[in-house]
């Protein structure tokens, strides 16, 4: 059976290209400007991360992808606020960010919920630490909760919960603050097949409905594509951008989308810039190790 041939990654048909066309005219809410991150370690210091600069406009959904220990999830927790970088600087329209910030939310993969809370609890924690009242926090809370699809299980605690509805909660819990970006740092990746597909499904239909714009950290080339509207490739040692991939799809996205040509296309384009064999040989001969590494805060 002959190949099958694969139309250019570049190519957008002229519904495509206006798409793009009216998002790179939209404002831009993240901005990201040569940001370098070192860390010390018992051999010396080791640079994660080296002049990463990119925008995000209002609205965009940008996947982050790139093989083991590119610093994709150094990269996210500097953008939470949670890292400090090393050199360069990031902006939250236009105000620089210091530290962690209602403007920002986050969802780790790992169930981060508060085990004591019920969902609704959960969901209301964030309302009330910023001053609302409790009527208005369980009202707003409720409403994420519907749109997560748990209304039935607002008294529920975490531990009565499965993995997918427990990071469902941590959307509405995040959204609930309503952040001008949401940050997800590999959020389903805990989760079964059939489930992280579901799951998938939910998020796009909570980011069309909601004015939000999401960073979303991933290793799966096929949740890259089937989530974004660009992909953000890391290269390693260090991390820097290797290249950045309008993904030539219509939305809404579906499923049949998976073995659409344009789809393997950029498939095969982000496993020829993650897989290179050069960098397979650097993976056996990596001169860190993680145990080497030593905390900033140590120091």
């Amino acid at each position: 059976m002959p190949a099958l041939e694969l139309p250019d990654y570049r190519e957008k048909t002229p519904d495509i290209a206006a798409r793009f066309d009216r998002i790179n005219r939209r404002r831009v809410v993240l901005e990201v400007q040569n940001v370098g991150k070192t860390f010390e370690s018992r051999r010396g210091p080791v640079q994660a991360l080296e002049n990463i600069s990119f925008t995000v406009r209002q609205r965009e959904f940008v996947c982050v992808i790139g093989r083991s220990g590119c610093g994709k999830s150094t990269l996210i927790r500097i953008l939470a606020g949670l890292e400090s970088p090393t050199t360069g600087k990031l902006l939250v329209e236009d105000s620089p960010v210091h530290g962690p910030g209602p403007d920002r939310g986050m969802v780790f993969q790992a169930y981060t919920l508060f085990p004591w809370l019920t969902v609704k609890q959960n969901v209301m924690f964030g309302l009330k630490r910023t001053g609302v009242d409790r009527w208005n926090a369980e009202r707003e809370a409720m409403s994420w909760i519907n749109m997560v699809g748990l209304k039935d299980f607002s008294e529920h605690y975490p531990s009565q919960l499965s993995g997918g509805m427990k990071q469902r909660v941590a959307i509405a819990r995040a959204l609930a603050n309503k952040p001008r970006v949401l940050l997800m740092d590999e959020p389903f990746g805990a989760l079964d097949a059939q489930t992280r597909c579901t799951m998938q499904s939910y998020l796009q239909d909570i980011w069309q409905n909601v004015e939000v714009t999401v960073l979303f950290i991933t290793h799966d080339l096929d949740e890259a594509i089937y989530l974004a509207d660009r992909i953000l490739v890391l290269d390693a040692n260090p991390g820097r951008v290797q290249e950045v991939i309008d993904v030539p799809l219509p939305r809404p996205r579906n499923p049949d989308q998976f073995v659409d040509p344009r789809f393997l296309a950029v498939k095969q384009r982000l496993e020829e810039l993650i897989h290179k064999p050069e960098q397979q040989q650097e993976e056996k001969h990596f001169p860190i190790a993680v145990n080497d590494i030593v905390s900033q805060e140590v120091l």
